[in-house]
């Protein structure tokens, strides 16, 4: 059986519900946004499908006939339905930000920012996601994404956090124990983290490939576990001085040497170009760059990258 709906488009009956519901053309054209004939010709349109007259028309009103009543009271039902559950969705997603993000700048970084997001906006629930997965964003129910990366994403907005930086992070016992007084020391150290990162450091520090100390024998996918391995006494580890600023400034990390190295990549949030303006998302990322900005650890950073938080990728 063929739906009689399809003979029929959406938007005259959209037209006429709102034309039955105000008993006026005029004034349902100006709810509308549209012009008082492309009213009447919708009406008239719909009555040609039907075969049958929906309004008795007057010299100054218009009222509905017995067909046109039957089919006001359905559409009106309707169509008051229909704006009511789209006003769930539209609520219900304006409610709930959806951030996905790397598990170290979520512990490190924003998990002791938000709450002052929150107290800001208390009309939206905050949800995040570490998993490694590369969102798309939308599809997946998540709104923004902070990657690390160059800033280039296919489909997506981005724009510039904070630089990756690192530099030497170990405890007072370990700098003490391994008596680090020039880099060439860390010979004498079990380092921790990715080979290429420490040959780099080592580089910018200037020491020659004969003083270096042997490759690191821990590496680990996220920045956080190599650095709870510093913690722990265990080792010599490369660290963001930006992501562990607070343990740096408690003592429970030092800088045993002040030559930090700035990768390429850098930290960025992203988001679909055409949601930029949703206000959940511009809150947030506006919210984010003034946070970073504020920072003096990500200033610095970024003054030695040679980026500008809040540039846009390219």
């Amino acid at each position: 059986m063929n739906d009689i709906l399809s003979r029929i488009p959406v938007d005259a009956l959209r037209v006429f519900e709102t034309a039955a519901r105000l008993l006026s053309f005029t004034r349902a054209a100006e709810a509308l946004g549209m012009s008082q004939a492309a009213v009447s010709w919708r009406i008239r349109d719909l009555e040609q499908r039907l075969d049958r007259p929906l309004f008795v028309r007057g010299v100054r009103q218009v009222s509905l006939t017995p067909e046109g009543e039957r089919l006001a009271t359905a559409s009106i039902e309707a169509m008051t339905l229909l704006r009511r559950a789209v006003a769930d969705v539209v609520e219900a997603d304006q409610g709930v930000l959806a951030i996905t993000t790397l598990q170290t700048l979520a512990t490190q970084w924003l998990a002791t920012r938000l709450g002052s997001f929150q107290l800001d906006n208390p009309d939206l629930a905050v949800r995040v996601d570490t998993s490694p997965t590369l969102s798309m964003l939308g599809a997946d129910g998540l709104d923004v994404a902070l990657r690390f990366g160059s800033g280039q994403w296919a489909g997506l907005e981005s724009r510039f956090l904070m630089p990756a930086v690192f530099t030497p992070l170990c405890t007072p016992a370990m700098r003490d124990r391994l008596d680090l007084k020039i880099p060439a020391d860390l010979k004498r150290a079990h380092l921790v983290g990715e080979p290429r990162e420490w040959a780099a450091w080592f580089a910018a520090a200037e020491v020659s490939p004969a003083d270096t100390a042997p490759p690191p024998r821990l590496t680990a996918d996220n920045q956080a576990m190599e650095v709870a391995a510093a913690l722990g006494d265990q080792g010599v580890a490369l660290g963001s001085p930006i992501l562990y600023a607070r343990e740096l400034e408690r003592g429970l990390l030092v800088r045993p040497f002040d030559q930090t190295v700035a990768l390429a990549e850098g930290y960025w949030i992203c988001y679909p170009p055409a949601r930029r303006l949703t206000p959940k998302i511009a809150r947030f990322r506006d919210w984010l760059l003034d946070t970073a900005r504020a920072d003096p650890a990500v200033v610095e950073g970024a003054r030695l990258a040679g980026r500008e938080v809040g540039e846009v990728g390219s």
